[in-house]
């Protein structure tokens, strides 16, 4: 009998405290990516609003990506919790995989975050809003409730950031995911580790600012966690290859619950975003994906 009662009283209290784990969770989740960001470029960068991020936040400047460390293959592996061995996705640009993929869902596509997150709450505000119209064969557009291309940001820079925060201040979503272009473009144009490319490291920050200043504004700021990473870095004028350089990218992620000043000293990987940021959600990932949560 006390042996049974014992048992009774921890299933209780494990039940209470994973229930209390996720009514601590955050219900917003704004994910910034930035093209060919390489972690070498923290301590030279002028990106104030990132690194106050990273003081109120925790960081890893180590986080890896998968190879080949290029686009398409990168995103995909964020956004899908598992490497291309098993999306499927191999290439800078690929639009379909180029193997097959070990599982698909309901859309016909390997689970990305933003399929769970759809299913498991159907009413849930999902948005997407990106410059590279590669990004929308990579995130399950079935389940977006807002799929932006941005083609203005060809004739004005500052389209995305302003899309995003009118986004921001009129739904309040669930789960945005705001993707640059650049300072991919600048790397391949003039090169990495250039002032050319500092010089739109300072001007993407300010559009993190933005985005930032628009959660507060839509009063979601103390149910927010926003993450700011990359999906690879660069050398010279390219990427794809195994230096450092390339395979390096910033993950910061601050909000609500999250330690300040924690530098994240576990090894991370591209696919650990997505299971990061299901954690926050309380979603189950599949038994495909092999991604891990960096917060617990």
């Amino acid at each position: 009998m006390k042996k049974n009662l014992l048992i009774i009283v921890f299933c209780t209290i494990f039940a209470v405290n994973n229930l209390s784990a996720v009514d601590n969770h955050a219900k917003h989740v704004i994910l910034i990516g930035l093209d060919g960001w390489g972690s070498y470029s923290i301590g030279k960068a002028e990106m104030p609003n990132v690194k106050k991020m990273m003081t109120e936040g925790c960081y890893t400047l180590n986080k890896r990506s998968v190879l080949p460390s290029s686009s398409a293959v990168n995103w995909a592996s964020m956004f899908m919790g598992a490497g291309p061995e098993l999306h499927g996705y191999t290439e800078w640009g690929s639009q379909v995989p180029e193997l097959p993929s070990r599982i698909v869902d309901e859309d016909g596509i390997f689970p990305t975050v933003f399929g769970l997150l759809h299913r498991a709450d159907p009413k849930a505000k999902i948005g997407c809003i990106y410059e590279w119209d590669g990004i929308r064969y990579l995130v399950d557009t079935l389940a977006l409730s807002y799929d932006k291309h941005v083609v203005e940001a060809s004739a004005d820079s500052t389209a995305t950031a302003r899309f995003a925060v009118e986004y921001i201040k009129q739904e309040k979503p669930d789960l945005l995911a705001v993707i640059f272009d650049q300072p991919d473009h600048v790397g391949h144009a003039v090169g990495h580790d250039t002032p050319a490319y500092y010089t739109k490291l300072k001007e993407l920050d300010s559009y993190i600012g933005q985005i930032v200043q628009a959660v507060k504004d839509a009063g979601i700021w103390d149910e927010t966690i926003i993450i700011v990473t990359a999906d690879h870095g660069g050398i010279g004028k390219g990427h794809g290859g195994k230096t450092m350089q390339e395979m390096e990218t910033p993950f910061i992620i601050a909000g609500k619950g999250i330690k300040k000043g924690h530098v994240i000293e576990e090894s991370m990987m591209q696919f650990d975003v997505a299971s990061t940021v299901a954690w926050i959600f309380g979603l189950q990932q599949p038994q495909v994906w092999i991604g891990r949560s960096i917060i617990k």
